[in-house]
C-alpha cells in the first residue's frame, strides 16, 4: 500500500491506477486454483506462506513468485529438490532473489527490502537436525523485519553447552525465544525456568521409536513444569515465527508507551512532609502548615441540675 500511495504522489500512477492496485492488495485469484491473500500483512503485520508439500512444483514457484510481484516477498515452506529448482528457474526468469532457509525460502523482488523493526528473536535448537523447522520460523520472523540469530546443537545431553550460547542470546537482547527440539523435547521447558523473556516451544519430528514423530516432544512441553512456556503444534516453524513476531511487536509497543507517557507525564513532586500533631486534628489535612492547636479552653463545673454553682459568701 504504502509503495503504491509513493507512486502515485511521485506520479508515476494515475488516480484510476492507484485505486484499481489497491482494490487488488485483499485477495486475488490465480487461475481459480489459488486465492492469493494480499491483505494478510496490512491486516495482521504476517505475511501469508505457501505450503510447497502437496504442491506440482511449477504451481508452487507460479505462488511465490506472485506474491512477490505485488507484495515485494513471497514466503514459501516445506520445498523438495523439485520445488526449490523450479522457484529458482521462476525467480530467475522474473529478475528476483531466492533466499533460502534450509526447506524454505523468500522470494524477493528486485529493490523490496522489509520495512525494520527493532525487534529481537532467539532461536535455540537441541539438535542440528531441528534447524530446518527453526530456519522455518527463522524465515518468518525475517520477512516482518525483526532481527534472528540462531544457535544449534545445544541438547541436554550436553548440557554444558547451552549456556554459553543462551547467555550471548540475552546479551544480544532476544525480546523472544524459540527453542526447537525432537526426542524428549526437554530444553524448551529449561529454558523457560531460567529466564524472564518468554519463550515458545517448538516440537519438532526428530527421534526414535516410540513417540518418534514429535509426539514425545510436544507431551514433554506440553506437561512442562516451567510456567509460561507456550507450544506449537509439531515442525510448526510458521506458526512459532509468526507468535515471536507479535509478542515481540506487543513487547516493543508497550515499551514505546511507556517511554512516551513517562516523557509527556508532570512531574508529581514528593508530599512534604507532616508533623503528628497535624495528623492527630480530627479535620481532615489539607495544608502541610497546618498545626494542631494548642491552648484549651478551662471547663465549667456544672451543677447536678445543669447550673453553674453559686458562690457561698
Amino acid at each position: 500500500m504504502r509503495d503504491i500511495l509513493r507512486r502515485l504522489l511521485g506520479g508515476e500512477l494515475s488516480e484510476d491506477e492507484a485505486v484499481a492496485q489497491l482494490r487488488t492488495l485483499q485477495l486475488e485469484e490465480l487461475g481459480g486454483r489459488a486465492r492469493l491473500d494480499l491483505g494478510r500483512f496490512l491486516r495482521r503485520g504476517l505475511p501469508e506462506v505457501v505450503l510447497a508439500s502437496g504442491k506440482s512444483p511449477a504451481d508452487a514457484a507460479r505462488l511465490a513468485v506472485a506474491m512477490a510481484e505485488r507484495q515485494g516477498q513471497g514466503l514459501i515452506s516445506r520445498m523438495s529438490d523439485a520445488h526449490r529448482a523450479a522457484i529458482a528457474n521462476a525467480a530467475s526468469a522474473a529478475g528476483m532473489q531466492v533466499l533460502e532457509y534450509s526447506d524454505s525460502a523468500r522470494v524477493i523482488r528486485r529493490g523490496f527490502t522489509a520495512e525494520p523493526v527493532s525487534g529481537k528473536v532467539g532461536l535455540l535448537t537441541a539438535g542440528t537436525s531441528d534447524v530446518r523447522v527453526a530456519d522455518e520460523a527463522r524465515m518468518v520472523i525475517e520477512s516482518c523485519g525483526l532481527e534472528a540469530r540462531l544457535e544449534a546443537d545445544l541438547g541436554v545431553a550436553g548440557l554444558h553447552r547451552f549456556v554459553g550460547p543462551l547467555a550471548s542470546t540475552l546479551e544480544w537482547g532476544a525480546d523472544v525465544v524459540i527453542v526447537a527440539a525432537g526426542m524428549d523435547g526437554v530444553l524448551p521447558g529449561l529454558v523457560a525456568g531460567l529466564i524472564d523473556v518468554p519463550v515458545i516451544g517448538l516440537p519438532v519430528s526428530t527421534g526414535y521409536g516410540r513417540g518418534g514423530a514429535g509426539e514425545a516432544a510436544l507431551n514433554t512441553m506440553l506437561q512442562s513444569c516451567s510456567t509460561g512456556l507456550v507450544v506449537v503444534n509439531i515442525d510448526n516453524g510458521v506458526g512459532a515465527g509468526a507468535a515471536a513476531v507479535l509478542i515481540a511487536q506487543r513487547r516493543l509497543r508497550g515499551r514505546s508507551q511507556a517511554t512516551i507517557a513517562n516523557t509527556i507525564a508532570p512531574r508529581i513532586s514528593k508530599p512534604k512532609k507532616i508533623g503528628n500533631a497535624a495528623r492527630d486534628k480530627s479535620a481532615p489535612v489539607t495544608r502541610p502548615n497546618d498545626r494542631a492547636a494548642t491552648s484549651t479552653t478551662k471547663p465549667t463545673h456544672a451543677s447536678s441540675h445543669g447550673k453553674p454553682r453559686r458562690r457561698r459568701p
